[in-house]
């Protein structure tokens, strides 16, 4: 055989194998993509109560073509994969057994899939979305607490043992797809109809790589992606139209824009614009914190010698709306709201959706813009400005910080400390502390407190509990949780839900054991006033599609000595960020100095700040988008605020505390 004829044999043979493989790759390649599209109906069968009831099947079977267009994206990944690493490498070494690294590819995306699909439910029941950036913060959480959690509460062992399963039946499946038959190379007899066709081939995969890389589109401009793809009315549908591949990039985009601070409309080069936002009028400083001082207007009530600040875990302010009366699980603090010594607002938002952002916002006074202060190097070196501790302890309190699970927690109690609180303890600091994983049973918490507390100088207190959190360990029945008291107030089908009533009861326990300490210890220092409200709201509700102010918005109360209710305006809203200046009016001195981001609710503030969400005594929004719901309590001659100027509040209070955690109090 001549040289040339080698060559040309080879060529075919190399060129047989390649055509041989790109249909093993369209194989695994529509394969992936109906696995996506089966998980995506699984996820909407399984939770179909989170359907809206204006949703029509029309919508879903939108939702339905969105979604596949998008996996479409999804699908490419492992299939550019087996291209890369299968296909081409055939290309240059004639090798069969190269085949079985596509199966292997397949069968790793295939399992990981399958256990995405697992965690994705569990994960939407608690925050009504499928998957957020909060999942990679849990990688600073105490990883034996997260363990006994995913364990008891999310039923870990089950899940997996599901996803090993669904695992087997579509890995098996992909074995016989691929196994199927392929079609040689067509023969051709003419040189130019070879390269024509060859030529084709080559083209054909270019605009097939294109039109999955954009989401069935060719360009950019009609793709779909995981920013533009909530084209549904329905919240759940907007959810469902994400794979597991999707959505978890959405949650790395957005960890990774809040950590460097894009997202937020953050311009680092108009920092001095957005603090002179905030001063209301321009300075002639590059000290940030001239922009930021305020002067107390003279004090509201008679200076108390004992403040405590309680935030009670996931104390969701939905359990005090009208709507839920017959829950009957917050009964303890609707009976102190509705004493003549009390102040409250529905209109209040957490600083975040996790403990750790809230308590970050109260500690620091900084919005949460996703860069962990607890994490910071400089947060120990340098007390904020902000910060609540300090400013308490120039007004003649010795500051406090009590935590109800373990001090190594998110660097609790050293974090504390470093920004200026006197003393902080956690449970494993208290005797008898009985609980779980994540701390003390909130009941022991409170006597532990109020055990080793002291009367003999002013003192400021900031409490978090915990027990109203997974893995709901708590025996609320042998507390006194009668579940049937809450039947009143629930849907039917939650009755006979044991895991419903398990939550319903926890958040009882910790309503019960939060009230009762105050009672407690009003009766015995009334020279106190107590401040109520939670770290946040997502974390459960009754309804499958609660309202923005439902789902997010949490009680702000004030109780005890000198507090009535007409100190906070009719027509109020606040977040975690307004209360230490709320605190300021109510008992500082006339012309005292003080640093905030925000105004106090005492003289009027209208907004509530939160990274994701905001409040105003009319309505509730997302933050970036034009969303904007009325709230229950809102009149009914009150009007749409005009949403431009809330986001100008936001990006300034954003910007500033962005830049005083990554660059200090000096504007470079």
């Amino acid at each position: 055989m001549s040289t040339v004829a080698k060559i040309n044999d080879n060529e075919c043979s190399r060129w047989q194998m390649f055509f041989k493989n790109i249909q093993q790759d369209l194989k695994l390649y529509f394969f992936i993509l109906l696995l996506f599209c089966i998980f995506r109906i699984g996820f909407i069968a399984i939770l179909h109560e989170y359907i809206n009831e204006t949703t029509t099947l029309k919508d879903v079977a939108i939702a339905l073509y969105y979604g596949l267009r998008i996996s479409l994206k999804s699908s490419g990944v492992i299939t550019l994969l087996s291209f890369l690493f299968c296909t081409l490498l055939n290309v240059v070494s004639v090798n069969r057994n190269l085949g079985k690294i596509r199966m292997y590819l397949g069968s790793v995306y295939i399992s990981i899939l399958a256990v995405l699909f697992n965690a994705r439910i569990p994960f939407y029941e608690d925050f009504h979305m499928a998957f957020n950036e909060f999942i990679f913060n849990t990688f600073n959480d105490d990883v034996v607490a997260l363990g006994h959690t995913l364990v008891e509460q999310y039923h870990l062992p089950i899940r997996l043992f599901c996803s090993f399963l669904l695992a087997m039946l579509f890995c098996g499946g992909l074995k016989a797809v691929l196994a199927t038959r392929t079609y040689p190379l067509p023969k051709f007899s003419r040189r130019y109809t070879k390269i024509a066709f060859r030529t084709s081939v080559l083209l054909v995969i270019a605009a097939f790589m294109l039109f999955s890389r954009f989401g069935g589109s060719f360009n950019y401009g009609n793709s779909v992606h995981w920013e533009n793809s909530a084209i549904s009315r329905d919240s759940f549908l907007n959810e469902a139209i994400l794979d597991d591949v999707q959505a978890l990039y959405r949650a790395y985009i957005t960890y990774v824009r809040l950590k460097e601070g894009s997202g937020l409309h953050v311009q680092a080069d108009h920092i001095g614009e957005y603090a002179a936002h905030l001063a209301g009028k321009q300075l002639d400083s590059k000290n940030l914190n001239d922009f930021l001082r305020k002067r107390a207007q003279g004090p509201k009530i008679r200076k108390p010698k004992h403040i405590f600040i309680i935030v009670g875990e996931s104390y969701a302010g939905w359990s005090v709306m009208p709507k839920y009366k017959d829950v009957n699980i917050a009964n303890g603090l609707k009976n102190i709201i509705a004493q003549s010594n009390a102040a409250y607002t529905p209109a209040f938002v957490p600083n975040g959706t996790g403990t750790m952002e809230a308590m970050n916002g109260l500690i620091t006074g900084l919005a949460e813009v996703n860069l962990s202060p607890n994490y910071q190097a400089d947060a120990y070196k340098n007390i904020y400005s902000t910060a609540i501790a300090p400013q308490m302890k120039k007004l003649g309190y010795k500051t406090y910080l009590w935590y109800g699970g373990f001090s190594s927690w998110q660097r609790m109690k050293e974090f504390s400390l470093a920004q200026g609180f006197d003393e902080s303890y956690a449970s494993n600091d208290m005797e008898n502390q009985s609980g779980n994983a994540w701390g003390s049973e909130d009941k022991n918490f409170f006597n532990g407190i109020a055990a080793t507390f002291k009367d003999d100088q002013p003192s400021f207190h900031i409490i978090l509990t915990t027990s109203n959190h997974p893995p709901y360990t708590v025996n609320v029945q042998g507390e006194g949780f009668d579940p049937t008291s809450t039947f009143g107030g629930i849907p039917d089908k939650m009755k006979s839900d044991g895991e419903a009533i398990s939550k319903l009861g926890h958040f009882w326990y910790a309503d019960k054991s939060i009230t009762e300490f105050i009672q407690t210890m009003y009766q015995k220092y009334p020279d106190s006033i107590f401040i109520i409200t939670g770290d946040h709201a997502d974390r459960f509700n009754i309804e499958p599609n609660p309202s923005l102010a439902e789902q997010y918005t949490i009680p702000f109360v004030m109780y005890g000595q000198g507090i009535y209710p007409a100190l906070l305006p009719p027509n109020v809203a606040g977040g975690q960020l307004s209360i230490m200046p709320t605190l300021m009016e109510l008992i500082a001195p006339k012309g005292f100095e003080y640093y905030s981001m925000v105004d106090s609710m005492t003289t009027g503030s209208k907004l509530g700040i939160n990274r994701d969400f905001w409040v105003t005594p009319d309505g509730i929004g997302k933050t970036g988008s034009k969303t904007f719901e009325k709230v229950p309590w809102a009149q009914e001659s009150n009007v749409e605020p005009a949403i431009d100027p809330i986001m100008q509040d936001i990006d300034a209070v954003q910007a500033v505390s962005w830049w005083m955690i990554k660059h200090g109090q000096n504007i470079k």
